[in-house]
């Protein structure tokens, strides 16, 4: 081969690998969840001894539109206290895919769809085939026992791709969000 071209499919070689790593680069930094918590989500009457929690499905285009309000992979974590009213009031905003809600046992083995739910009613119903866009349900349930759970979309693939996030169920005094490390 004649030096010239040679040294041509060397600098072609070099531009290839350099446009493949800005690729890898850039991906990695649209995975990235660089989700805010809104206050407005999580309202608290301690009086009553209830919360409601505005949960929204596909509220970015982050993993392909499989988050709630904007996270996945167990990035955001809900804390409520034992004994609580729980209500999620859940809706789909994803134009692409239906989703489902349901409170299931921590596990570090993702099920593909549908389980019982860790808690009397804790479910949006639907759970297969999920609610169109702009479609949901408000989930209501009495967190009865202290523990971790995912919040989880059981239409099947979805939670084992990511769409979930951490419900802790504790002795602690009053409802709090959190952002948490993912899974």
């Amino acid at each position: 081969m004649r030096s010239s071209t040679r040294e041509i499919l060397n600098r072609t070689g070099r531009i290839l690998s350099a446009a493949l790593l800005l690729g890898t680069v850039a991906a990695h930094a649209q995975s990235a969840t660089s989700a805010k918590i809104d206050p407005t989500w999580l309202r608290a009457d301690t009086s009553a001894k209830s919360v409601e929690f505005k949960l929204v499905a596909g509220l970015t285009g982050l993993n392909g539109g499989m988050n709630f309000n904007g996270f996945k992979k167990g990035g955001l974590n809900l804390t409520v206290p034992v004994g609580w009213k729980v209500v999620m009031h859940f809706k789909n905003e994803d134009p692409n895919l239906p989703h489902s809600v349901e409170v299931i046992a921590d596990t570090t083995s993702l099920p593909f769809g549908p389980l019982p739910p860790a808690f009397d009613q804790a479910t949006s119903g639907k759970l297969e085939q999920g609610f169109s866009d702009g479609q949901g349900a408000d989930i209501r349930f009495l967190a009865r026992k202290a523990g971790s759970y995912l919040i989880f979309c059981a239409v099947p693939g979805h939670g084992a791709a990511g769409m979930w996030i951490r419900l802790t169920v504790s002795a602690t005094d009053k409802p709090t969000l959190a952002t948490a490390t993912e899974r």
